[in-house]
């Protein structure tokens, strides 16, 4: 029989009330507890608690404290300069990719865990995870909920209070409750960046030539 610590990343059901698996979710689980407790002043002792913590952190990734993990970030992955502000809750029971350069607002949630809908199986606790992968910079506003199982696309602006709960394209301005996509991002984004304040000329050499 295939352990419980076997089925959380391939979709399988299984028990998280597993003894085997709750023991390391509690280890991991004292690691978060540190890094919450850290002072702001020791940053270094932060990012160190990241690296033992998460999956993959790549270079100059910052998170604010307090982070809300199951796994205490055990199945996170960050790619590099990532930002995430106060109370992300990554419930990475499942994986979570989350790609270079992306931005992450205040009271997110990335939920992978699902529960079957026979109401049997939910009466003894069978879960099943999903990974959500989130691209290369894109932007989630504050109080956004991705399910599990979602896809979001490379440069991505995803509305505050949004609850994505199918794939977003790439390159695409998309909110509501479901999010739904609104406009691609393009040409306009490049004119003016909040109500008809014009993006100044010097910054203009930053737009890549292969988005023109």
């Amino acid at each position: 029989m295939r352990r419980a610590k076997d089925k959380l990343t391939n979709g399988e059901l299984y028990l998280p009330t597993d003894g085997e698996l709750m023991e390391e979710q509690f280890d991991c689980m004292e690691k978060l507890y540190d890094f919450n407790m850290t002072r702001p002043h020791e940053q270094e002792k932060r990012q160190a608690l990241l690296r033992e913590m998460l999956a993959e952190v790549g270079e100059d990734c910052y998170i604010e404290p307090p982070l809300h993990a199951n796994w205490g970030g055990r199945h996170l992955h960050l790619g590099r300069q990532v930002y995430a502000n106060y109370n992300l809750t990554a419930v990475d029971d499942g994986e979570i990719f989350i790609g270079d350069y992306t931005m992450i607002g205040p009271n997110v949630t990335l939920a992978t865990p699902n529960h079957p809908l026979a109401p049997e199986l939910r009466e003894k606790g069978y879960q099943y995870n999903l990974p959500i992968r989130i691209g290369r910079n894109v932007w989630l506003g504050a109080g956004v909920i991705v399910v599990p199982g979602v896809t979001i696309g490379d440069n991505s602006v995803i509305g505050a209070g949004s609850v994505v709960t199918k794939n977003i394209p790439a390159n695409v301005l998309a909110f509501g409750v479901p999010c739904r996509v609104q406009r691609e991002l393009g040409d306009a984004d490049w004119q003016f960046y909040h109500k008809g304040r014009s993006v100044p000329q010097e910054l203009l050499t930053l737009r890549r030539t292969d988005e023109k």
